[in-house]
């Protein structure tokens, strides 16, 4: 999909600042924000996760996507106490438009390791009730298969060294867009 992604920083910008009761026009979107896309939303300040809040599937047109996770990553992150106005010039918002999940059948969890693809991969691991997802960017912060993978089971409330043969996972990779450091320009 061929997006805009300042169109889409900004359109998230201004749904936050909406909320936030500053006055805030919503930019124009263009043909393709209005086809189905799944997006999360992220907000740093001073180099901190502020909130995230996504969809990993499409359910719904992407501007709508992008401007109703911006608003929940501001606000409803049960992490996070809800953003204030004092806190906004100063977060910066990252868009992540989402591929269409791809299953990512395994032997065994040495398996799954060997396929995963550091950088690349977003991973949704789900077993029974239990379900997590890690964005590629926290490749970042895990560098490791085996760290990430663990990491991601304790996310999904799972032990560390779990593994059963109907843990599913699936893969995914993203388009990426940043505000520069420091939130707004």
């Amino acid at each position: 999909m061929d997006v805009d992604g300042e169109l889409l920083l900004a359109l998230a910008r201004a749904a936050i600042g909406l909320r936030l009761g500053l006055a805030t026009d919503l930019p124009e979107g263009t043909a393709s924000m209005q086809q189905q896309a799944a997006s999360f939303v992220t907000l740093q300040k001073q180099g901190r996760l502020r909130g995230c809040i996504g969809s990993l599937e499409a359910y719904r047109p992407l501007a709508e996507d992008v401007a109703a996770n911006a608003v929940a990553a501001a606000f409803e992150d049960p992490r996070f106490p809800p953003l204030t106005a004092e806190e906004f010039a100063d977060t910066r918002i990252e868009v992540s438009v989402l591929s269409s999940l791809q299953p990512m059948p395994v032997r065994d969890e040495q398996d799954a390791l060997a396929r995963l693809r550091p950088g690349i991969d977003g991973v949704v691991l789900h077993f029974g009730m239990n379900r997590a997802t890690f964005l590629p960017q926290v490749w970042e912060q895990l560098p490791e298969p085996a760290q990430f993978l663990a990491h991601l089971k304790v996310k999904a409330g799972l032990p560390v060294d779990f593994w059963d043969p109907d843990l599913q996972l699936h893969r995914y990779t993203v388009s990426k867009y940043c505000e520069p450091e420091g939130g707004e320009e």
